[in-house]
């Protein structure tokens, strides 16, 4: 075909663009996906796509498009997903558009051969790649973000429960009397601690796993107005058969109406973490739960401190670290501050502890205040 003709087919295509659209808006609407959509919704970026063939046909060049196809095609795959079409539907609407135009071409008896054929191919199939290709790119995110949701309910499912066993299973230990303790019965609580033990590892490792997979973990973070009194008060009153049968007071200092901005789910599991190794590790002591509005508003600090047996100079580095527990105790201070500390930094904020020998700890947290 002649330099001329091609101008001439890149005219008649704009003349008859409306017909063109009409014609390809009929094919379209047999696709399931389709069916009820306005015009504007279904025309999508198919108007600026013909002006672009135009366009290349008048340059007659064979080299590959950039700039406004790009930007239309990859809008257009990303409207298409969330408009309920299959890949297919995609691939087929834009083959849609390559059978009315060549229609056009042999109602209006020009050539389909050489440089036509290829400016059409190209333009039609480039715009088939860009919307394919971000089109599954969402999909697949979409995959992933469904993915992430579901280990977070996995592992929030996982709290509550196995947290109860590892409290009843101290609090059986700590009340069977010595002479009680055969040889079968301590064999038995040693099955249990071992598996609650493994158990523990795996939600860590959950936890673990949705950090990994998303670096902005406070994205999944269900905030709300958290009255801490009252959270504490349930926590301390569950707590209190554990407290008792250790011989220690089990004190709630924080004062009352202090709120914060947080996930009750999570907070909830930091402070119970955090009494129940202090209820362990002080027999006969005090342990004592308090907070109060940071230095600004934005913030509240909260503490779990105790007066019972500390926490070694060369363990102070280690107790959050994922998996680091106490050689000397089945159930220490690792797997649970594991927790404790994905969780406080999933709400922006820092944990710390402060530990002396023979003389007690206490573990500090900020979280967002409920007046920030």
């Amino acid at each position: 075909m002649s330099t001329e003709n091609l101008h001439a087919l890149a005219a008649l295509i704009r003349r008859e663009r409306d017909t063109l659209l009409s014609l390809w808006r009929e094919e379209v609407r047999q696709l399931a996906a389709a069916h009820e959509l306005d015009v504007p919704t279904l025309n999508d970026h198919i108007p600026d796509l013909l002006e672009e063939l135009a366009d290349e046909l008048e340059a007659h060049t064979d080299e590959s498009m950039v700039g406004e196809l790009k930007k239309y095609s990859v809008v257009h795959g990303l409207d298409r997903l969330r408009l309920g079409f299959d890949v297919e539907e995609v691939v087929a609407e834009y083959n849609a558009l390559r059978g009315v135009v060549q229609d056009l071409i042999e109602r209006n008896d020009l050539s389909l051969r050489g440089p036509v054929n290829r400016t059409i191919n190209r333009v039609i199939d480039m715009s088939i790649g860009l919307a394919v290709k971000t089109y599954a790119a969402q999909k697949a995110l979409e995959i992933q973000q469904r993915r992430e949701e579901h280990l977070a309910f996995v592992a929030h499912d996982l709290r509550s429960p196995l947290s109860a066993i590892a409290m009843a299973a101290q609090l059986l230990e700590a009340t069977i009397p010595d002479v009680a303790k055969d040889e079968r019965a301590a064999a038995l609580l040693e099955t249990m601690h071992r598996n609650v033990g493994r158990l523990n590892t795996l939600v860590v490792k959950v936890v673990q796993e949705e950090v990994n997979l998303k670096a902005k973990a406070n994205e999944r973070v269900e905030r709300r107005e958290v009255n801490l009194r009252e959270l504490v008060e349930a926590l301390v009153e569950d707590l209190r058969p554990l407290a008792d049968a250790s011989n220690l007071n089990l004190i709630n200092e924080i004062p009352a109406g202090l709120t914060a901005f947080a996930d009750a789910g999570m907070v909830s599991l930091i402070f119970q973490n955090l009494i129940s190794n202090a209820i362990d590790y002080t027999p006969n002591g005090e342990v004592i739960v308090g907070a109060r509005a940071g230095d600004g508003a934005a913030a509240v600090e909260c503490w779990v401190g105790d007066n019972g047996a500390g926490i070694p100079a060369d363990r102070l580095e280690k107790v959050f670290d994922k998996l680091e527990s106490d050689p000397g105790r089945r159930s220490g201070m690792g797997l649970g501050l594991a927790i404790v500390k994905q969780f406080v930094e999933a709400h922006g904020g820092e944990v710390s502890v402060e530990s002396e020998l023979g003389q007690g700890s206490t573990f500090r947290f900020t979280i967002p205040s409920g007046t920030g």
